[in-house]
């Protein structure tokens, strides 16, 4: 009887003939190839953004060596860091994180495409290494406990540090966008 009753809420798309589908899927092809151009717009846009010259020297934890922020690139022309919810008190990562990296695939393409992607956390190495170890994962990931590198770049917040800003958002912008009063204190995926 619940199903029925769930069943009867959900919305069912009505039956039509195939021509008038056809119709109306034509007219949603026209939207998605709108949204497509939309989003070639914007992704155009993102790369003309200026650059920011990086003065601070960072440097990282990794299995085999401490690398530079600079390093990192491995003489590739960009870098992906996905700065991974790992706080040095937690035993275990994010869960949204971990589905996130659970989900990557094969990222070996970036590479011919001149990009590096790294994951960096706060946690010192050796949980990293624990928890990479127990998923079955061989991703790169470097830790940068201790250093100001995930506060400098907004995605471990702590105003007590640094300025809480995230998404390029002050607290009180990131209010006013949300409609209600947010937290902006602990770590953040970006």
């Amino acid at each position: 009887m619940a199903s029925n009753t769930v069943q009867n809420e959900i919305a069912i798309p009505k039956i039509v003939s195939r021509d008038q589908w056809l119709t109306e899927r034509k007219e949603l092809l026209a939207h998605e190839k709108e949204l497509t151009k939309q989003a070639d717009r914007i992704n155009a846009e993102r790369r003309r953004l200026p650059m920011v010259k990086i003065e601070k020297d960072y440097v990282f934890d990794g299995p085999n060596s401490k690398p530079s922020l600079k390093e990192l690139f491995e003489g590739r022309r960009q870098l992906i860091v996905y700065h991974f919810m790992f706080d040095p008190e937690w035993d275990k990562g994010c869960p949204g994180c971990t589905g996130f990296v659970d989900a990557l695939g094969e990222l070996s393409l970036l590479n011919k495409r001149d990009t590096t992607f790294v994951v960096v956390s706060r946690a010192p190495l050796a949980k990293l290494e624990a928890y990479k170890s127990e998923k079955g994962w061989n991703i790169h990931w470097l830790s940068s406990f201790g250093s100001d590198f995930n506060y400098d770049f907004h995605v471990t917040l702590d105003p007590k540090v640094a300025p809480a800003e995230y998404n390029y958002r002050t607290k009180a912008e990131m209010a006013a966008a949300m409609g209600h009063s947010v937290k902006m204190e602990g770590e953040e995926h970006g």
